[in-house]
């Protein structure tokens, strides 16, 4: 047994330390410990199924994965594989498309730099009308004819295009004969979107703003990762272009963020010859596994319900040549690269090209490290023949300032738009395109829809827990039903009393009142006004506090703890992304928790019901209020006003959990409201984008 030792502290310095007077001390008398009066230490509040929601989501990828497993134990021949990969394609088209008509690339040549062995070009085109893309063509020097081409995605760098790594792909590919285009992100270098909005508002470059102009365009039904992906197809059209690059060699390579845009446009663009995506490929079971948050371009909606994975989009080269660049010490797991790889050895064995997939893992951890790079250009030097160079050349890192294809260094100087603001201008428009729809179906068809609701079947099954004391609830008493709405998932409903209940409910006919809470039941009851009012003013009806799946009770603690809860790249992101992906929107799932939970109610006797709800629990309260015939009441407080508002809003403080997927091409909350003034809706102190009064 291992001993463990601790600084020598005397006896009164340690009672001292837990609050005993020094006088009881002195006594020897520890009951005067007891009856001394201590400070009330602060109630926490209860969070007993922390793991719940992650447990069910693994269940849910899990069968995911099983959907590609299966199809490709299927495959035998050439035909079944390129079957395969025509069947792919066509789902990666329902996560990524419709991409826009290709316009004008407009492309201007803003400045040049002259180096020993090539020259960087400073260029700004449009990938849609009047939206800017910065970048840097490098041009070797000297060169007979047409070379290969290649086009760099960049990582989640601040400084996009001139975060050394990225130079240093570029740089050392040019000296060995390629074209290199390398490109600024949305969100980084010189095409941050948000550089106007005052210092408090503004998003974090990269995955900050990615973030923020990301989970909005859901709204709408756009995807960033496709905006980021059409970027780079546009890159790659202005790229051919240019009659120093060969059109029948052509890559594409980047790391991290770069390594996803990389994975993604194997998957949509078949002009590449080529491809090197590092420090990203992995599975998505290992990534929700290990609790890896990414950002919203790392997770196409849909993929997941299609059986969709990592793999896959590589699998739309094949058998042109790819090579998965991976890290022993990455936080994408390198089980997963080795993995992926796996899925594809095979597919590319049936299509006569075993050789033309490879797998590269470097010692060290996460980014574009010259172990990697120089794995990148031994492989693409294989499939161009242009240099026979095995190792990274020497190499000179530019200062920010010199590569910027902006006058000063913004997009914005050159009033480029906006993706906020092209999400705002689709949103307007969607609304007056609702208006002038001749039909349109039932609202409740429409939400049973658009949350993807499953089928609901008898009452649900439940738990009764021992009961927690000094909670200091409206009532003395409080007994604690753990309702299992879709198991491992579970809603928490606590049933206020006045005398002391430790079974089941019991029968009432009655009306009850059920609260749904915004981040916790438990600390509502005690803090919570409008809860104290309504226990205070009916006594005599039974009255009920619920938290659905992911706060209070099963806020979860993943992705660093139950303290990441509300941080923008936290655990409640980290679901609602994954829920998309599933197709089974997180907002959904939580509708769905408050439908059990009523069918529950019904079935202990309650004919009538009064549902009332705060913030984000608003959002699933008004769903279930509008589908539940159990509901004859309803009281909102801090409801958002409308969705619009907030896909209208350059910031806004609502999480994508609350949000449903493409939701203002079919309605808003404001006609859930219409629908249920017939249900006695009461609002209080709604709240707008901002998450404060309107």
């Amino acid at each position: 047994m291992q001993h463990l030792s601790f600084p020598s502290v005397s006896r009164r310095q340690f009672f001292c330390a837990a609050g005993v007077s020094a006088l009881a001390v002195a006594r020897g008398d520890l009951r005067a410990f007891a009856q001394e009066k201590q400070p009330a230490a602060p109630l926490v509040p209860l969070n007993r199924f922390p793991r719940t929601v992650q447990e069910w989501y693994v269940e849910q990828v899990r069968a995911a994965e099983k959907i590609g497993a299966d199809a490709r134990a299927k495959l035998k021949t050439r035909a079944d594989a390129e079957a395969y990969i025509r069947g792919v394609r066509d789902k990666i088209a329902k996560c990524f498309g419709p991409f826009p008509e290709k316009t004008p690339l407009n492309a201007k040549t803003t400045g040049k730099l002259e180096r020993d062995a090539y020259t960087i070009e400073k260029v700004v085109f449009e990938s849609r009308p009047g939206f800017f893309v910065t970048a840097n063509l490098y041009l070797p020097k000297g060169a007979k004819g047409p070379r290969p081409g290649v086009v760099g995605s960049c990582g989640h760098s601040h400084n996009g295009k001139a975060e050394p790594a990225y130079q240093s792909f570029a740089q050392g590919l040019a000296r060995m004969g390629y074209v290199v285009l390398i490109f600024d992100p949305i969100g980084q270098g010189e095409r941050l979107q948000y550089a106007h909005v005052e210092k408090g508002r503004r998003p974090g470059v990269g995955v900050g703003e990615h973030l923020l102009a990301g989970n909005q365009q859901f709204l709408v039904g756009e995807f960033f990762g496709s905006w980021r992906a059409w970027d780079g197809i546009r890159a790659l059209d202005y790229l051919l272009s240019r009659p120093e690059v060969d059109p029948k060699h052509v890559g594409i390579t980047g790391n991290s963020g770069g390594g996803t845009m990389t994975t993604w446009l194997c998957g949509v663009e078949e002009r590449w010859t080529m491809a090197a995506p590092g420090c990203f490929v992995t599975t998505m079971r290992r990534n929700l596994e290990n609790e890896l948050p990414q950002d919203t371009e790392q997770c196409p909606p849909h993929a997941l319900a299609l059986g969709l994975d990592h793999a896959d989009f590589l699998a739309c080269m094949a058998p042109k040549p790819v090579i998965i660049l991976a890290k022993e010490k990455d936080y994408f797991d390198a089980r997963g690269a080795e993995e992926a790889y796996r899925r594809l050895k095979p597919l590319y064995k049936l299509l006569g090209a075993e050789d033309n997939v490879k797998l590269h893992i470097g010692p060290t951890g996460h980014g574009y490290t010259i172990e990697n790079r120089e794995a990148m250009y031994q492989w693409f030097n294989r499939a161009t023949g242009i240099s026979d160079a095995k190792t990274e050349p020497k190499l000179t890192i530019e200062k920010d300032e010199d590569l910027y294809a902006a006058p000063k260094g913004q997009v914005s100087e050159l009033k480029s738009k906006t993706v906020f603001g092209d999400t705002g201008d689709c949103a307007t428009w969607q609304r007056k395109e609702r208006h002038f729809r001749p039909r349109m179906p039932e609202l409740t068809d429409v939400l049973e829809a658009r949350l993807r609701l499953p089928k609901r079947a008898g009452t649900p099954d439940y738990r009764i827990l021992r009961p927690v004391a000094a909670r200091k609830y409206p009532k003395p008493f409080a007994t604690t039903y753990v309702i299992e709405t879709e198991k491992p998932a579970v809603a928490v409903v606590y049933r206020l009393s006045d005398e002391q209940h430790l079974s089941r409910p019991p029968k009432d006919e009655g009306g009850a009142i059920l609260y749904v809470s915004h981040h916790s039941a438990d600390a509502e009851l005690r803090d919570e006004p409008l809860i104290a009012e309504l226990v205070k003013a009916e006594p005599k009806t039974a009255f009920y506090a619920c938290d659905v799946r992911g706060v209070g009770e099963s806020r979860p603690d993943t992705c660093g703890g139950t303290n990441q809860f509300l941080t923008p790249y936290g655990n409640d992101f980290f679901y609602a992304i994954h829920g998309i992906m599933l197709d089974r929107p997180y907002v959904g799932q939580k509708t769905f928790d408050v439908l059990r939970v009523l069918d529950w109610l019904t079935d202990v006797g309650h004919k009538e019901v009064h549902l009332v709800a705060k913030g984000w629990g608003a959002i699933p309260a008004t769903f279930a209020a509008v589908l539940s015939d159990a509901v004859t009441r309803v009281t909102l407080k801090n409801a958002l006003t409308n969705y619009a508002t907030v896909a209208e809003s350059e910031t806004y403080a609502w999480p994508l959990s609350s949000f449903v997927p493409d939701v203002l091409g079919w309605f808003d909350l404001e006609d859930c409201y219409k629908a249920l003034e017939a249900k006695k809706l009461k609002q209080i102190e709604p709240w707008g984008a901002d998450g404060k009064p309107k």
